[in-house]
């Protein structure tokens, strides 16, 4: 047909693509997709992070495969609809065959290709690794208490809470711990940033109550900028929510933490009051939340209720709280100056 379109490659007849080649023509000259023949990575050789895009992560095999063919796989730019599947064939601890199968729609027409690629890793050192080789903290974390010395079981549950911590922020190379352990009286750790250590802080206040003092420490000059070290001393308190103090005396019960210190509920009556840490400094446990016992009620009246002593599994009588609705089941009693004492039901600050 004079003056029809037609291809400008081999002449033939439409249907014809946008730049106007035939189906033939336009598979002969158009790559759907190319990948290199060998990716090249970096892996540290002490914490085995990947490098990627200058952050060093963990990574499994796969996921990294997969990330390094994504990044490395170019497209033709009108690809539409594209689907990449890959297989992975190990060959030696730093090299890994691929096998990468990819479809996609090019002007209407549908288009397919396979490739081969090697990927390689060489051992690297991560800047976090170089930094705990060479002994590198920004800030020291020193664990107390108030007038006692951590236990064991208090120790391991503040020192839990920093990899939890770690676990759910951001990964940053410098989240790290230099050095730590055991001190008079406590735990000291010596961590890479002083940001983790402040988050800390505040995750260790809010958690267990207690203070944070901070002082800073001048090291060095960095091009005219003095290079500081931060110390950051926490104090937990030498009681925890849900123990029964004496303060001022009269017993509480230890409710909340608040910035300033607990927040207190009396045992006897309906009564809330704030205290400070300073405050609390002459108080003292005389019934921890670990020495409670929530007890089955057997029988009751209007002003008791009998229960097996857990001590000796005798039949016992204890005057009910406060609080009691006269129908609970259970109870929560504590053994303070010789003998039992319900606690109010509201004050279980935190269940069984």
């Amino acid at each position: 047909m004079t003056g029809g379109a037609f291809c400008i490659i081999c002449g033939a007849e439409p249907p014809l693509s946008s730049d106007r080649m035939c189906e033939t023509c336009l598979r002969e000259r158009t790559v759907l997709s190319m990948i290199p023949e060998r990716i090249q990575q970096d892996r540290c050789a002490k914490c085995s992070s990947y490098e990627v895009k200058g952050r060093w992560s963990k990574m499994s095999e796969d996921d990294i495969s997969d990330m390094r063919v994504r990044e490395n796989l170019v497209l033709e730019e009108r690809a539409l609809g594209a689907s990449i599947s890959f297989s992975s064939q190990i060959i030696d601890d730093r090299t890994i065959r691929l096998e990468v199968d990819v479809s996609g729609i090019i002007e209407g027409y549908e288009f397919s290709d396979s490739h081969s690629t090697l990927l390689q890793t060489s051992n690297a050192v991560c800047p976090s690794c170089t930094r705990k080789a060479g002994d590198y903290f920004e800030a020291t974390v020193q664990l107390r208490s108030a007038g006692r010395k951590l236990d064991a079981q208090e120790l391991a549950d503040l020192r839990s809470t920093l990899d939890e911590l770690i676990e759910s922020m951001e990964s940053n190379p410098m989240f790290f711990v230099t050095k730590e352990g055991p001190v008079p009286g406590g735990w000291d750790l010596q961590l890479g940033s002083k940001s983790l250590a402040r988050s800390w802080g505040r995750n260790l206040v809010k958690s267990f109550g207690g203070s944070v003092k901070e002082s800073s420490t001048v090291v060095g000059m960095n091009d005219g900028v003095e290079v500081t070290r931060l110390t950051l001393s926490y104090r937990k308190p030498a009681y925890a929510i849900g123990d029964v103090v004496k303060h001022k005396k009269s017993l509480w019960l230890v409710s909340n933490w608040q910035k300033d210190g607990p927040i207190l509920r009396r045992i006897d009556r309906f009564e809330r009051s704030g205290a400070t840490w300073r405050d609390m400094e002459s108080s003292s446990v005389v019934c921890s939340k670990s020495e409670q016992h929530v007890i089955q009620v057997l029988n009751r009246d209007s002003s008791a209720a009998e229960f097996m002593d857990p001590s000796d599994y005798k039949v016992t009588t204890v005057a009910l709280p406060y609080d009691d609705d006269g129908e609970a089941g259970e109870l929560r009693i504590a053994f303070i100056d010789g003998g039992w004492l319900a606690l109010p039901v509201s004050d279980r600050s935190g269940g069984k």
